[in-house]
């Protein structure tokens, strides 16, 4: 077999195309995500804590030359966002694996019934027959 038709058994099986669309629509989410963390959750939080804008929350470790490059920053703000952005998506994720896991539980198989009139009459006849 050909490394060009085992590529096409490949991708026509079908997980490969599942894959794309995760991957597709997690990258929409991950969008999504972002904006509800940095302009909707994050506002309010800063508004409570005296108007902190988290974006502008840096340590310079150097500042900038007379150009304005130059400068090192640790961008704090910028991490915790990242940070609330990683819980959101956790946690989506965690509740849709846990939805999964429920759909895929096998339900639980009813007690055998004990059996019924006519078995319980065969036994009867054999039991007779024996004596």
């Amino acid at each position: 077999m050909g490394v060009v038709s085992e590529f096409k058994e490949f991708v026509s099986r079908g997980n490969v195309l599942d894959l794309a669309v995760g991957v597709v629509i997690g990258g929409a989410f991950g969008a999504i995500v972002t904006s509800l963390v940095t302009d909707i959750i994050m506002p309010p939080i800063g508004m409570m804590l005296s108007g902190v804008d988290f974006s502008s929350i840096v340590t310079t470790l150097k500042a900038a030359g007379p150009d304005g490059k130059g400068a090192v920053t640790i961008n704090w703000g910028k991490f915790l966002d990242a940070v609330v952005r990683f819980l959101i998506v956790a946690a989506a994720i965690f509740m849709v694996v846990r939805l999964v896991n429920k759909m895929r539980k096998p339900a639980e198989a009813p007690a055998p019934a004990g059996p019924s009139a006519q078995e319980v009459l065969l036994g009867e006849i054999r039991d007779l027959l024996k004596k």
